[in-house]
């Protein structure tokens, strides 16, 4: 790589945050580990009886496996490919997986299953709506529970200080909660209308469209959003964008 290629990434400071930063480093960027969420459970376990249960998160299957939840008679549903491995990994079948991994399409591959069925949805406090309004408008009896809360650490902020000083070329938003964290650690610390600015003059990744939609209303340019919700997409596309000679 012809240039130092730094790249901010928010991952919860866990082993996403290891891989992360092993892949940016595979691909010869700089990574600049600044974890914006992080996981405080609830205590709180999911109802056992329903006809359907949704998981959607890896953070939640652990929760729900170290309670020794076990539904009974239980359609399980995987709100993508990765949170039904972490599933199969602690021994829960997984009935559904939707084609689109998203609330979305959850909603599309349940939509004519559930109308007068109980549905359990195991997830953290910011969840989407689109999941449990569209299972009710379909006409089943939704039940959430909140496993988890996803909460800014306290230390979170030296991409932000960065991004105002113009020394980031690219930043990894992993979803609508990371936008709205590294905007108020940025506020925390005074810098926010230039951290904004310095991220403008980077390259700016969202995982997906709701990402990408949080943070331009912010007034955050976007440059990358890949066709799947896939971190390693997101991150080889950014590094790319950011510096085109990465690969030789």
């Amino acid at each position: 790589m012809s240039q130092e290629v730094r790249v901010a990434v928010f991952r919860p400071n866990d082993e996403r945050l290891q891989n992360a930063i092993e892949l940016l480093d595979s691909l010869g960027a700089t990574p600049v580990d600044d974890p914006m969420l992080a996981v405080e459970p609830t205590g709180q376990k999911p109802r056992e009886d329903a006809e359907y249960a949704i998981l959607t998160s890896k953070t939640g299957v652990e929760l729900v496996a170290d309670a020794g939840w076990t539904p009974e008679e239980t359609t399980l549903c995987a709100i993508g490919d990765s949170t039904a491995a972490v599933m199969r990994d602690h021994g829960f079948s997984v009935d559904i997986v939707p084609d689109e991994f998203s609330s979305t399409g959850l909603v599309e591959t349940l939509r004519d299953r559930v109308p007068g069925a109980r549905v359990e949805v195991a997830r953290s406090d910011h969840g989407s709506p689109v999941l449990t309004d569209g299972l009710e408008a379909a006409g089943s009896y939704v039940h959430e529970t909140v496993l988890y809360r996803l909460v800014r650490p306290p230390e979170s902020g030296k991409s932000a200080e960065m991004a105002a000083k113009g020394e980031l070329e690219a930043a990894l938003f992993t979803s609508s909660l990371t936008v709205g964290h590294f905007l108020d650690a940025a506020a925390e610390r005074g810098v926010r209308d230039e951290a904004i600015a310095g991220l403008n003059d980077a390259v700016v990744g969202a995982i997906g469209d709701p990402t990408r939609e949080t943070a331009e209303a912010q007034g955050i340019d976007v440059d990358v959003v890949p066709d799947a919700a896939d971190f390693e997409e997101l991150a080889c596309a950014a590094v790319e964008a950011a510096a085109p000679t990465y690969h030789e």
